[in-house]
């Protein structure tokens, strides 16, 4: 037997003594194909230092990730079959259930919003932007993450001028084409300041919006009732990826960039420096789904308009193979 083989096996023995594999117990011994939301960032890191040290090996799954083309691409490939697991946002999530889509998210990968108003001065509260041009995507969580931001400061959301701008957030704001526009403190915000360190970042759970989890690994009903050893080992080896991001940041930015072309060390550091409180905030262990957040997440997402109804939290979400730290 060769030795890297020998050393997975001990490793997959120790971790599973240690906290568990799934619920369900056994291994999976199969390839899985992993679909990332967007292009790499630090909020992956976790999952490239998983699979760069073999942890998901140790656990008999072979995780095969996969970048996108587009941020619509993982409810797709999802459902087709093309993708076992896939990184969705919470909001394409309640989406896709409201849809008739039995998608299920298995484990929280932020425990709070990363979707911030971004603007430059003059404009120093988010009351400032009443009657101002504020630029979205186009997707539906836009306008609710500006609307809850301008409402919980205090200002009539009424009185927002939204234009779509698509993903150019930064390039827009500072052309002077928006006073504002809707995009993810972790990156965009990021790069923002590194031009214009006045640039001013309201994030949406201090202005209204209770703290969710932004992002979700998710998979089908199906795969959840007839796999459950491979999410089960899919879980806990990103769970593990993740707690070793948390003890050595510094190696996975080094695995990150080494991972991913096009993405410098200096912005994969910055990134992760921001989101490292992001990872585990207020929660036990890494990957909770709780359902009081949750729930209030519900709430807000139908007051905003995302949805019709509030998602059921029970049904759209299954946090039982998230392993005990």
């Amino acid at each position: 037997m060769p030795l890297r083989t020998v050393v997975l096996a001990l490793l997959g023995a120790l971790f599973l003594a240690g906290c568990g594999s799934s619920p369900t117990g056994g291994t999976p011994d199969s390839e899985a194909t992993l679909l990332l939301d967007f292009q790499p960032n630090a909020v992956h890191s976790g999952i490239y230092l998983a699979a760069d040290r073999g942890f998901d090996e140790a656990l008999g799954v072979e995780l095969d990730v996969q970048v996108p083309s587009s941020s619509s691409d993982s409810v797709r490939l999802l459902l087709s079959g093309e993708a076992d697991l896939g990184l969705l946002s919470i909001h394409d999530l309640a989406i896709a259930r409201e849809q008739g889509r039995d998608l299920v998210g298995v484990m929280a990968l932020v425990q709070r919003p990363l979707a911030s108003v971004l603007a430059l001065p003059p404009v120093e509260d988010p009351r400032d932007l009443q009657g101002e041009r504020v630029g979205v995507t186009g997707l539906p969580s836009d306008e609710a993450v500006a609307r809850s931001v301008v409402q919980g400061a205090g200002g009539d959301p009424d009185e927002l001028r939204l234009t779509t701008i698509g993903f150019n957030a930064v390039p827009s704001l500072l052309a002077g084409n928006v006073a504002a526009a809707t995009a993810f403190w972790n990156v965009e915000g990021l790069a923002l300041r590194a031009q214009r360190p006045q640039a001013r970042e309201f994030r949406v759970d201090e202005f209204g919006a209770p703290r969710y989890p932004e992002l979700v690994l998710t998979v089908t009903r199906s795969t959840l009732d007839e796999r459950p050893a491979l999410v089960g080992a899919a879980v806990s080896a990103l769970a593990r990826g993740y707690g070793e991001v948390l003890r050595d940041p510094e190696s996975a930015v080094s695995t990150l960039v080494e991972s991913t072309e096009g993405l410098g060390r200096e912005v994969a550091a910055a990134q992760l420096d921001a989101l490292l409180p992001a990872f585990s905030l207020g929660t036990p262990r890494f990957g909770e789904l709780d359902p009081e957040r949750l729930r209030a997440w519900a709430r807000w997402e139908a007051e905003f308009g995302i949805v019709q109804e509030p998602p059921n939290v029970a049904l759209a979400f299954d946090g039982r193979f998230v392993p005990e730290p």
